[in-house]
């Protein structure tokens, strides 16, 4: 289901597209940018090894991210986030029980502000589809759903250099979270609200 959502939307994208005014400075822009990962871990406890109240958490990490924007007009833009699967740190009471890996695309409407010469901010909204995998690391006790599906929000801007290079600075919310289970029955345990407030600096170059 919620890969069809996915699909549903990229293709809503691709029909809004075709029927665009192109922006005159180029519909096209690319970023690369360092992000930093900083989990919320709100967590309902019951995971094996979580004893005595101790809280389960996911390590907060720097990552890598590339996007792909195109601009509608010269304010309204999508923006796709990509990365490649991350490996995310389990940990209880302050000790490792084990990792999973997350692989978060973003799709987001943006409005930019243009009013303001080099410097552009901008805000935007959408959707995150995490897709988790190596889900029974966990310890060998516990594994977690397949996928989460939730809201995403963002605000940031880009420093244009000249037509095209550019310096970006840009803060997420995403809503993440993933239900515990049992490995050997399947019993649900707890869920782990990952829910990640990302910071990220980079560049773009548009075209």
């Amino acid at each position: 289901m919620h890969k069809k959502i996915l699909v549903a939307a990229l293709a809503a994208v691709g029909l809004v597209s075709a029927a665009a005014v192109q922006a005159a400075d180029g519909p096209f822009m690319v970023r690369a940018r360092a992000v930093y990962v900083d989990f919320d871990n709100g967590q309902s406890d019951g995971l094996p090894g979580s004893t005595g109240g101790n809280k389960v958490e996911a390590d907060s990490r720097w990552i890598p991210e590339v996007d792909l924007s195109y601009f509608f007009t010269p304010n309204i833009a999508a923006e796709l986030v990509l990365t490649y699967p991350q490996k995310v740190d389990i940990l209880v009471g302050g000790s490792k029980l084990g990792d999973i890996k997350a692989l978060p695309p973003s799709l987001l409407l943006q409005y930019h502000f243009t009013q303001f010469g080099a410097f552009k901010p901008y805000v935007g909204a959408g959707l995150n589809l995490t897709i988790f995998s190596s889900r029974k690391n966990i310890g060998g006790l516990a594994d977690v759903d397949k996928t989460s599906l939730g809201l995403a929000a963002q605000i940031g801007a880009d420093y244009m250099l000249d037509k095209n290079w550019s310096v970006n600075v840009d803060v997420k919310y995403i809503q993440m979270n993933t239900d515990v289970h049992v490995h050997a029955t399947g019993a649900k345990l707890g869920k782990v609200d990952l829910n990640p407030i990302t910071a990220g600096i980079g560049i773009g170059y548009r075209f």
